[in-house]
């Protein structure tokens, strides 16, 4: 059984992504919920890992940190679970788009920072108008060149999606215009009940975390 050491899940994009690969793909695990920002959280972690970040995956007493490192590692233990395309150019392509996803859109984090039980759709978001508009050109051109046989962007869910449902998030926490081809992969990413699950925890944490919070005083 692997163990999955994670942040507060209303705020911890990086802990969501592995979280909904392995229970979307049905990869047994135990959750371990870590409260940023706090005591437990720096000792716990220093014992694991140098980077001192969630989200930590666990298999024995090997520990295997960075998101995107636990996802192709539970896709190379779990082949069968399909969490990359099967076809090489859209699994390579799924590969493109989840690395891109990992090293940037720097603005859209900055300027929409994840919030699940928020509403803020009055905030100024006009710094990642840039990045919204590249990420929904992403979704709608890899749907129409790759999404044949389901409603995600490689058909079947994948690592990939995983990587972009915070996205899905913050678009519905600050409330991005979304329509067509774009509208129906975001619906589809929250009807997952692996994202049903976690946003329901999420909405009930109830825990205020300062630094994770720049816009409370607008809600």
């Amino acid at each position: 059984m692997y163990t999955l050491i994670i942040g507060n899940k209303n705020y911890s994009s990086w802990s969501l992504r592995p979280w909904l690969a392995l229970r979307a793909c049905g990869i047994a695990f135990q959750e371990q919920k870590l409260a940023l920002f706090t005591p437990e959280f720096a000792q716990r972690l220093g014992t694991l890992t140098p980077a001192g970040l969630v989200p930590v995956l666990l298999d024995g007493e090997f520990a295997i940190w960075d998101s995107l490192a636990i996802c192709e590692y539970a896709a190379e233990r779990h082949p069968q679970a399909g969490l990359w395309p099967a076809d090489p150019q859209a699994r390579a392509r799924a590969r493109s788009l989840a690395a891109q996803m990992h090293s940037g859109f720097g603005q859209l984090r900055q300027a929409m920072p994840m919030n699940i039980e928020a509403h803020l759709p009055g905030i100024d978001i006009s710094a990642a108008q840039g990045d919204i508009s590249r990420v929904q050109a992403i979704w709608h051109d890899t749907r129409a060149e790759f999404g044949q046989g389901g409603p995600f962007l490689f058909g079947q869910f994948s690592i990939a999606d995983a990587f972009y449902a915070p996205v899905v998030s913050r678009f519905t926490t600050y409330g991005v215009a979304a329509a067509g081809t774009v509208r129906a992969y975001m619906d589809a990413v929250l009807a997952l009940p692996a994202m049903q699950e976690w946003t329901r925890d999420a909405r009930a944490e109830g825990t205020f975390v300062p630094d994770d919070e720049p816009y409370r005083t607008h809600r």
